[in-house]
Protein backbone atom coordinates (compact mmCIF):
# COMPACT_ATOMS: atom_id res chain seq x y z
CA UNK A 1 0.00 0.00 0.00
CA UNK A 2 1.25 3.45 -0.89
CA UNK A 3 -0.16 6.08 1.42
CA UNK A 4 1.85 8.89 -0.19
CA UNK A 5 2.53 9.05 -3.89
CA UNK A 6 5.68 10.47 -5.35
CA UNK A 7 6.32 13.26 -7.80
CA UNK A 8 9.37 11.32 -9.05
CA UNK A 9 9.31 8.63 -11.73
CA UNK A 10 9.87 5.10 -10.40
CA UNK A 11 13.60 4.67 -11.27
CA UNK A 12 14.44 8.07 -9.77
CA UNK A 13 12.32 7.34 -6.71
CA UNK A 14 14.06 4.03 -6.13
CA UNK A 15 17.56 5.59 -6.33
CA UNK A 16 16.58 8.58 -4.22
CA UNK A 17 14.74 6.47 -1.64
CA UNK A 18 17.76 4.21 -1.22
CA UNK A 19 20.08 7.21 -0.80
CA UNK A 20 17.79 8.71 1.83
CA UNK A 21 17.33 5.43 3.71
CA UNK A 22 21.06 4.72 3.82
CA UNK A 23 21.70 8.27 5.00
CA UNK A 24 19.07 7.89 7.71
CA UNK A 25 20.77 4.74 9.00
CA UNK A 26 24.18 6.46 9.00
CA UNK A 27 22.81 9.45 10.90
CA UNK A 28 20.98 7.42 13.52
CA UNK A 29 24.08 5.30 14.04
CA UNK A 30 26.31 8.38 14.19
CA UNK A 31 24.09 9.84 16.91
CA UNK A 32 24.45 6.60 18.90
CA UNK A 33 28.23 6.61 18.48
CA UNK A 34 28.32 10.21 19.66
CA UNK A 35 26.23 9.52 22.76
CA UNK A 36 28.15 6.35 23.65
CA UNK A 37 31.41 8.29 23.46
CA UNK A 38 29.83 11.25 25.31
CA UNK A 39 28.91 9.03 28.27
CA UNK A 40 32.21 7.15 28.41
CA UNK A 41 34.95 9.64 27.57
CA UNK A 42 37.78 10.14 30.07
CA UNK A 43 40.99 12.13 29.91
CA UNK A 44 42.34 15.64 30.17
CA UNK A 45 40.20 16.94 27.29
CA UNK A 46 37.02 15.40 28.71
CA UNK A 47 34.94 18.57 28.93
CA UNK A 48 35.67 20.10 25.54
CA UNK A 49 35.21 16.82 23.66
CA UNK A 50 32.19 15.88 25.80
CA UNK A 51 30.49 19.11 24.69
CA UNK A 52 31.64 18.74 21.09
CA UNK A 53 30.06 15.28 20.96
CA UNK A 54 26.71 16.86 21.79
CA UNK A 55 27.09 19.05 18.70
CA UNK A 56 27.63 15.98 16.50
CA UNK A 57 24.63 14.24 18.06
CA UNK A 58 22.42 17.30 17.59
CA UNK A 59 23.48 17.61 13.95
CA UNK A 60 22.93 13.90 13.28
CA UNK A 61 19.51 13.87 14.95
CA UNK A 62 18.32 17.05 13.27
CA UNK A 63 19.38 15.90 9.82
CA UNK A 64 18.00 12.39 10.47
CA UNK A 65 14.59 13.97 10.95
CA UNK A 66 14.97 16.10 7.82
CA UNK A 67 16.16 13.11 5.76
CA UNK A 68 13.30 10.91 7.02
CA UNK A 69 10.75 13.61 6.28
CA UNK A 70 12.19 14.08 2.78
CA UNK A 71 11.77 10.35 2.16
CA UNK A 72 8.19 10.45 3.46
CA UNK A 73 7.39 13.48 1.29
CA UNK A 74 8.51 11.46 -1.74
CA UNK A 75 6.34 8.47 -0.78
CA UNK A 76 9.14 6.36 0.71
CA UNK A 77 8.44 5.13 4.24
CA UNK A 78 11.59 5.86 6.28
CA UNK A 79 12.85 2.98 8.41
CA UNK A 80 14.62 4.01 11.59
CA UNK A 81 13.78 0.89 13.59
CA UNK A 82 16.57 -0.35 15.86
CA UNK A 83 16.87 -3.65 14.00
CA UNK A 84 17.24 -1.81 10.68
CA UNK A 85 19.96 0.42 12.05
CA UNK A 86 21.71 -2.56 13.69
CA UNK A 87 21.78 -4.64 10.51
CA UNK A 88 22.58 -1.89 8.00
CA UNK A 89 24.95 0.35 9.98
CA UNK A 90 28.44 0.51 8.44
CA UNK A 91 30.35 3.18 10.40
CA UNK A 92 33.03 2.57 13.02
CA UNK A 93 31.69 1.92 16.53
CA UNK A 94 33.32 2.57 19.89
CA UNK A 95 34.65 -0.25 21.99
CA UNK A 96 32.89 -1.20 25.20
CA UNK A 97 33.71 0.70 28.38
CA UNK A 98 35.63 3.88 29.08
CA UNK A 99 37.13 5.70 26.13
CA UNK A 100 40.28 7.76 26.30
CA UNK A 101 39.85 11.26 24.86
CA UNK A 102 42.39 10.50 22.12
CA UNK A 103 40.43 7.35 21.17
CA UNK A 104 37.21 9.35 20.93
CA UNK A 105 38.78 11.93 18.64
CA UNK A 106 40.14 9.23 16.32
CA UNK A 107 36.84 7.35 16.37
CA UNK A 108 34.85 10.45 15.43
CA UNK A 109 37.28 11.51 12.71
CA UNK A 110 37.09 8.03 11.17
CA UNK A 111 33.31 7.66 11.53
CA UNK A 112 32.68 11.11 10.10
CA UNK A 113 35.13 10.49 7.26
CA UNK A 114 33.32 7.26 6.35
CA UNK A 115 29.91 8.94 6.54
CA UNK A 116 31.14 11.80 4.35
CA UNK A 117 32.53 9.39 1.76
CA UNK A 118 29.22 7.53 1.65
CA UNK A 119 27.35 10.83 1.34
CA UNK A 120 29.50 11.94 -1.59
CA UNK A 121 28.52 8.76 -3.45
CA UNK A 122 24.85 9.50 -2.74
CA UNK A 123 25.30 13.10 -3.90
CA UNK A 124 26.50 11.74 -7.23
CA UNK A 125 23.56 9.32 -7.42
CA UNK A 126 20.93 11.93 -6.62
CA UNK A 127 22.32 14.39 -9.15
CA UNK A 128 20.31 12.49 -11.76
CA UNK A 129 17.42 11.20 -9.65
CA UNK A 130 16.44 14.19 -7.48
CA UNK A 131 18.34 17.44 -7.15
CA UNK A 132 16.27 18.53 -4.16
CA UNK A 133 17.53 15.50 -2.23
CA UNK A 134 21.01 16.13 -3.61
CA UNK A 135 20.90 19.64 -2.16
CA UNK A 136 19.93 18.23 1.24
CA UNK A 137 22.80 15.73 1.12
CA UNK A 138 25.24 18.47 0.11
CA UNK A 139 24.19 20.58 3.12
CA UNK A 140 24.54 17.59 5.41
CA UNK A 141 27.99 16.80 4.02
CA UNK A 142 29.13 20.35 4.72
CA UNK A 143 27.96 20.06 8.34
CA UNK A 144 29.68 16.71 8.86
CA UNK A 145 32.88 18.01 7.26
CA UNK A 146 32.81 20.90 9.74
CA UNK A 147 32.48 18.44 12.64
CA UNK A 148 35.28 16.26 11.25
CA UNK A 149 37.55 19.31 10.96
CA UNK A 150 36.85 20.25 14.58
CA UNK A 151 37.67 16.76 15.84
CA UNK A 152 40.73 16.48 13.64
CA UNK A 153 41.99 19.82 14.99
CA UNK A 154 41.59 18.42 18.52
CA UNK A 155 44.19 15.78 17.72
CA UNK A 156 46.97 18.01 16.47
CA UNK A 157 49.76 17.23 16.65
CA UNK A 158 48.57 13.64 16.37
CA UNK A 159 49.77 11.43 19.18
CA UNK A 160 51.12 7.94 18.48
Amino acid sequence: MTAVTSTLPEPALRATGEALQDTLVDLLGLSLIGKQAHWNIVGPRFRSIHLQLDEVVATARSYADTVAERAAALGVAPDGRPETVATRFALQSPKDGWLRDTEVVRLLVEALETAIGRLRTRIDTTEHSDRVTQDLLISLTAELEKQRWMFQAEDWPREG
